[in-house]
């Protein structure tokens, strides 16, 4: 295996001095390097400040004055009970102490401290006392009868003898006779009444009838746990993560991305997560070769090359990165192909049907596209190209997209330079998630594949990108040939001067895309967590990808950076004696860039474990390219909106110098629901959590060439690491609200009147859709909207009771009365299950031709992935023009929402 890379902390820990002179644990933290020790003294003043808070907070101190707790090095019985710089109290605990020793009274133990013994939160800042308490036998003082009967004469003579006689006597065993032992045999029997007594009481239920203090009042407060969090990140560590992962090249299953695996594993184990665990799965990838690609201008004869393209960016990783990656496509056809060259614009099914209505022959020619545009999706362009007929694709990023005709390029700017490469996946990510060879199933070492020519979620043409650079040659090429395009189709290539479609007489080009394929290719996910105190099973998850095509300083790592110094801070919580209500789990996935494998994998072998992620998974946050600008973005299930405006209401920017809420309000933004194109994708359209994906985002950012390297994040994206800052606390908050919060702060009722206001959107669309079309008969929605208004009156109703458990709180003082636990529980378990409840998991179900997309209400649009589809199965086939099939999946989506409305409905708690 490959070796370890050297990780961005200093992994060499402080001698004993300097541990010493650091003051404060937190003197020598984790990932923090020996010149930054003294940074443990401002930490020490944070803690003591957050003390104070939460003793205000909680009433005035209880603790006796004058006692100071041993430290790690006193012993019981030489610890002093009263303070040096008092006196008298001295004298008095050390006369206590001479009391005790010569009673052989053992001092007690301090006992150790629980989060449910009381309702006084404690603070972050408490001191870790070590357990001082060692187990012991008791010592046995026996009073021996003297020997009265002796002469007194023998007395002085034998006086010695006696006295060391009687010490050497007192530690012999008594003598065991009947009585002792049928005082032995009682005093057993009344323990095991008392014992059985407790027992009965609690077996029975009898203390049920009793008030238990709130879960959330037992612990940290809150407010301190937010302050904690906001005061504690730290920018220059998320620097120091972008910078170590991003300077070397890593794609998915090579020894740079193994490298990273190990790396994000050692920083969870630094963070003290805890069950910390390298997952291997085997998946089919794809790797360049050098000289296995090739784009040439041949002459007439099509033989001989009179142009060859560069392909590859100057370096730009340096000496440290070793080599960069070539550019290719991943999960890309293996071919070398020969055909005349057609430009196709943007490559969407439009594009080429307007090459078909203007009768150019597209067979066995060679498309040449551009990114972005009315097509997202590389891998739908060439999809597209290989349906209308080409034998091969070629893409570029043109300068009119995302060059120097929209501002500076890298590395000064954030548009794409003339030899920048866009390196991407042409995998059909929109049809098939996860490993294209094993689709439903995990992807293990003895897995079952379907075979490669199979693969529903592979295209059939080879593919390869360009930089416009390149693409500028073929563009000149084409002057003359096929028809002059339309100025829609222009793009801002220069030195072009003239535009042409090209046709079956245009120069014949060469495209040669012979490549590395390895069926089982083992890749590694990374996983670790913080188990929950009052619902261990259930899981709020944390995840993002760890591979990259390039260098990928944005995408992904700045949701690495994010993602591992929450990791730290919450590690730190836990240290600290604070645990969640449910469990916080963070992943770190591989194989994203091909076919967000990693995820995929993983869920689609949780789904078949005994303890099923759809049961248990409560809500999943994805960092991708979590920030590449300054404008707040989120995507996902309405129902996290309430827990999301909640954190964006904590956070200031310091740019605008208000509330990240204010921008999202102002903008009148909402979770809209979410597509595909990354790792949220198998947890929110095949297990049913409620997801959300959030980044900063900005204009354009040169994503999968070299170009996206720290450098760029450093000196243009983020300088200061502000927006790293931002999200951390975003994310963390959202953590905290949803992992420990006694509620669960789902919006059930926004995601109701959502589905009323989708519907009615849907009915319009299918209707023009019809009346386009031709349909025989009108589709009625009428079933569908009924099911709609049920989800939404169940929801309102369902609603009340946390009104009703507020107000029991309340009135309590803080209590939970008889019962309300459970019910609370309950509560969230039903919240939770909604969004799982909207899946069609019927045999051969999800979306058409698509199955394993399950969510009824959410998906992928067929022909453009990153586009949320609102019931996208029924959308599905009204576009196809299959009637009969549109009206059967309507009854059945309806059919779904009210089993989901079903769900939000509170019975009996005991009966469920």
């Amino acid at each position: 295996m490959p070796s370890e890379k050297t990780p961005f902390y200093d992994p060499v820990p402080p001698t004993y001095d300097e541990a010493l002179a650091s003051g404060s644990r937190r003197g020598y933290s984790w990932g923090q390097s020996r010149s930054s020790i003294d940074e443990g003294n401002a930490d020490e003043t944070e803690q003591q400040s957050l003390l104070h808070q939460t003793e205000n907070a909680a009433g005035p101190s209880r603790t006796l004055h004058g006692y100071r707790p041993p430290t790690a090095e006193t012993e019981d019985e030489t610890s002093s009970l009263g303070s040096e710089s008092d006196i008298d109290d001295g004298e008095e605990a050390a006369q206590i102490r001479r009391e005790m020793q010569e009673m052989e009274i053992e001092e007690p133990s301090r006992p150790r401290g629980s989060v449910w013994g009381k309702r006084i939160p404690f603070s972050l800042s408490l001191p870790k006392w070590k357990w001082s308490w060692r187990p012991r036998l008791p010592r046995l003082r026996i009073q021996l009868r003297s020997r009265a009967a002796e002469p007194a004469s023998n007395e002085n003579e034998n006086e010695n003898e006696n006295q060391v006689n009687a010490e050497t006597r007192q530690w012999e065993w008594p003598r065991v006779n009947s009585m002792t032992m049928i005082i032995v045999f009682a005093r057993l029997v009344a323990l095991f009444v008392v014992l059985g007594f407790v027992y009965f009481l609690f077996a029975t239920g009898f203390f049920n009838g009793f008030d238990t203090p709130l879960p959330g009042g037992m612990r940290i407060d809150p407010e301190n746990l937010k302050h904690f969090l906001q005061s504690n990140i730290d920018p220059l560590r998320m620097r120091a993560s972008v910078l170590h992962y991003s300077h070397y090249a890593h794609i998915a299953g090579t020894e740079g991305d193994y490298a990273t695996a190990l790396d994000v594993q050692s920083m969870f184990g630094r963070a003290n997560l805890e069950q910390i665990k390298l997952d291997e799965f085997y998946a089919y990838v794809n790797y360049p070769r050098k000289d296995g690609r090739t784009v040439q201008v041949l002459d007439r004869d099509g033989k001989t090359p009179i142009w060859t393209a560069k392909l590859d960016e100057e370096e730009r990783g340096g000496e440290t990165a070793g080599r960069q990656t070539y550019a290719f496509h991943g999960l890309s056809k293996s071919g070398d192909v020969k055909g005349p060259l057609i430009y196709v614009n943007y490559g969407s099914r439009d594009d080429f049907q307007k090459l078909k209505d203007k009768n150019i022959d597209m067979r066995g020619a060679i498309a040449l596209v551009r990114y972005y545009g009315t097509q997202t999706d590389e891998a739908l362009k060439v999809k597209a190209a290989e349906l209308a007929g080409f034998a091969a694709c070629i893409t570029y990023s043109d300068p009119a997209d995302d060059g120097f005709l929209n501002g500076e390029v890298a590395p000064m700017g954030t548009y794409m330079p003339d030899d920048g490469v866009h390196r991407g996946s042409v995998s059909l990510k929109g049809w098939v998630m996860g490993d294209v060879l094993t689709p439903g199933w995990e992807s293990k070492k003895e897995s079952q594949r379907v075979r490669i020519e199979d693969a529903a979620g592979l295209v059939k043409i080879p593919s390869l990108p360009l930089a416009w650079r390149d693409a500028k040659v073929l563009l000149q090429h084409l002057k003359g040939h096929g028809q002059k395009v339309p100025d829609e189709w222009r793009g801002g290539v220069p030195d072009v001067d003239e535009w042409w479609t090209g046709d079956s007489k245009s120069p014949i080009v060469r495209l040669q895309n012979e490549q590395d394929e390895i069926e089982r290719q083992p890749i590694w996910n990374v996983y670790g967590r913080i188990e929950g105190m009052e619902q261990s099973t259930k899981s709020i998850i944390l995840g993002n990808h760890r591979d990259t095509m390039a260098f990928g300083a944005t995408q992904p790592h700045s949701g690495t950076a994010i993602m591992i110094e929450l990791a730290r801070i919450f590690g730190n919580l836990r240290d600290r004696g604070w645990r969640p209500l449910r469990t916080i789990e963070f992943m770190s996935w591989d194989a994203a860039a091909y076919n967000t494998i990693g995820s995929t994998e993983y869920v689609e072998q949780a789904l078949d474990a005994p303890s099923s992620l759809r049961e248990n998974a409560y809500a999943y946050i994805n960092l991708d390219a979590a920030v590449y600008g300054p404008n707040f973005q989120a995507n996902g299930s309405p129902i996290l909106e309430r827990a999301l405006v909640r954190a964006l209401e904590r956070v200031i920017d310091p740019n605008t110098n208000v509330s990240l809420k204010h921008g999202w309000e102002s903008r009148k933004s909402k979770l809209e629901g979410l597509a595909g194109g990354s790792d949220f994708v198998p947890f929110q359209h095949a297990a049913g959590t409620s997801s959300v994906d959030l980044q900063f985002a900005g204009a354009s950012v040169p994503f999968g060439s070299s170009y996206d390297n720290f450098n760029l994040v450093e000196q243009v994206i983020d300088p200061k690491f502000v927006y790293h800052s931002l999200m951390g606390q975003v994310v963390g908050f959202l953590l905290l609200d949803l992992a420990d919060r006694a509620i669960m702060p789902f919006d059930v009722v926004g995601y109701s009147r959502r589905l009323i206001s989708w519907v009615h959107d849907l009915e319009t669309w299918a209707h023009e859709q019809q009346g386009s079309k031709g349909g025989a008969s009108v589709i009625s929605f009428k079933e569908l909207r009924d099911a709609a208004e049920l989800v939404r009156s169940n929801a309102e109703e369902f609603e009340k009771w946390e009104l009703e458990w507020d107000h029991s709180v309340l009135t309590s003082n803080g209590f939970e009365a008889n019962g309300l636990g459970l019910q609370r529980i309950i509560y969230n378990d039903k919240m939770a299950a909604f969004e799982s409840a909207l899946l069609d998991l019927e045999y051969g179900g999800g979306i058409p031709n698509r199955t394993q997309f399950k969510h009824v209400v959410f998906g992928p649009q067929k022909w453009s992935t990153y586009d949320v589809s609102l019931f996208p199965a029924i959308r599905d086939t009204v576009e196809a023009g299959d009637w009969d099939l549109a009206r059967l999946i309507t009854s059945k989506t309806a059919a779904i929402l009210r089993r989901a409305a079903t769900v939000l409905q509170l019975g009996n708690p005991s009966t469920q």
